[in-house]
C-alpha cells in the first residue's frame, strides 16, 4: 500500500507498507520513531497501532526540551 506523507515543515514523501501495516510502520518507513510523531488523519491523532486506513496523512514531529 501507498501513502502520502505530509511532513509537517519538512515536506511531502510517499512510503510502502504492508496491506496490513498499522501507522507505527509509516512511521518507521519515515525513519522515525512512534514516540518521536504524532500522525494525524483528517486532523485527529492516530493511534500508532492502528491499522492504516487513509491513503494521505500528516506528520508532526514533538519537540521536547527544558
Amino acid at each position: 500500500m501507498e501513502v502520502s506523507v505530509e511532513l509537517v515543515g519538512e515536506g511531502e514523501r510517499t512510503v510502502s507498507v504492508a496491506d496490513d501495516a498499522d501507522y507505527a510502520a509509516v512511521v518507521r518507513e519515515l525513519g522515525y520513531s512512534p514516540h518521536e510523531v504524532t500522525v494525524l488523519v483528517d486532523g485527529s491523532p492516530v493511534p500508532e497501532d492502528a491499522p492504516v486506513d487513509a491513503d494521505h496523512v500528516r506528520v508532526l514531529r514533538l519537540i521536547a526540551g527544558g
